[in-house]
């Protein structure tokens, strides 16, 4: 089944950069998963990252949002919104191809210790399990943010 994003996704991809957008519309056609950009999943304010950190939902002021080089996705299971770190396994492995296939360097927020997910031989359930480990044998909690992608710069 191929999937393709709502009029709704595209319009949060305003003021992104092109290379990171075009990585979005390669990978929603070869997916298992259907996704989309959340709201506030594109390029962000000050303000409305402010706002973020002062929730919670962010823990940085630095965010690449601000920069319009990361995007924020979500799953679907038919309509239905899912934060099942499977699912997002499987978007970040139609991510890695896309890269892959468009020559782009992108970083998932699963695996941060991978510059370029494009590069990485194995699935993206591997970079991520081989992250965790390496955070744990640094005596240090991981931080999995498996909606997450943006450039390498």
């Amino acid at each position: 089944m191929s999937f393709k994003l709502s009029e709704r996704s595209l319009g949060r991809l305003e003021g992104v950069d092109k290379n990171m957008v075009a990585l979005a519309k390669y990978a929603i056609g070869i997916t298992k998963v259907d996704f989309g950009i959340p709201h506030l999943g594109g390029l962000r304010t000050m303000e409305q990252q402010r706002q973020l950190v002062d929730k919670g939902a962010s823990q940085t002021m630095k965010s690449k949002h601000l920069e319009g080089i990361a995007i924020d996705t979500v799953a679907y299971i038919g309509s239905r919104v899912s934060w099942e770190l499977n699912l997002y396994d499987d978007i970040a492995d139609a991510m890695q191809q896309a890269a892959n296939d468009l020559g782009i360097h992108v970083r998932w927020g699963a695996a941060w210790h991978i510059n370029s997910i494009g590069e990485y031989e194995g699935t993206m359930e591997e970079a991520m399990n081989e992250y965790i480990d390496l955070r744990r044998s640094q005596g240090r909690r991981p931080f999995i943010d498996a909606p997450h992608f943006e450039l390498s710069v």
